[in-house]
């Protein structure tokens, strides 16, 4: 029973897991009520796979600590971004370079959405995995 939880662990930690994602600001990408999505844990942490604007990433929110988040990739260090461009939280022709080791990340509902128009650049060392998959989940049709 130990090797079991240990090589879970491992597998979850540096390789891949299935997680529930839950809440409204990745509609309509990601269900309000809870999907099930796959991570890639090993490619972006293990071999450098390079960061792609718009991949959807797992990170650990900046404001509180240990609760995990699903976001948009929006701007790479270097890339010049409109902070809010609904104008809703800052004026939409206010513009920042994301600084080196840091991401700017959105929630694709973004009137529902707590990201980086809020709390800015997110450390990349917060970043967790990359969503590759979504379970279809037959049984919830039933």
């Amino acid at each position: 029973m130990v090797n079991l939880v240990f090589f879970l662990h491992l597998f979850q930690t540096n390789i891949g897991r299935v997680s529930l994602m839950t809440g409204p600001s990745m509609l309509p990408t990601l269900a309000t009520d809870g999907e099930l999505v796959v991570e890639d844990v090993i490619s972006y942490r293990h071999f450098q796979r390079a960061l792609q604007r718009g991949d959807l990433l797992t990170v650990e929110s900046p404001v509180q600590r240990g609760h995990i988040i699903c976001k948009r990739l929006i701007g790479l260090p270097g890339d010049i971004v409109c902070v809010d461009p609904t104008g809703r939280l800052a004026p939409s022709t206010e513009h920042v370079v994301v600084p080196k080791g840091h991401v700017w990340i959105s929630g694709d509902n973004a009137q529902w959405s707590r990201d980086s128009r809020e709390y800015g650049p997110v450390p990349m060392a917060l970043i967790k995995g990359r969503l590759i998959a979504r379970v279809w989940m037959f049984w919830f049709f039933c």
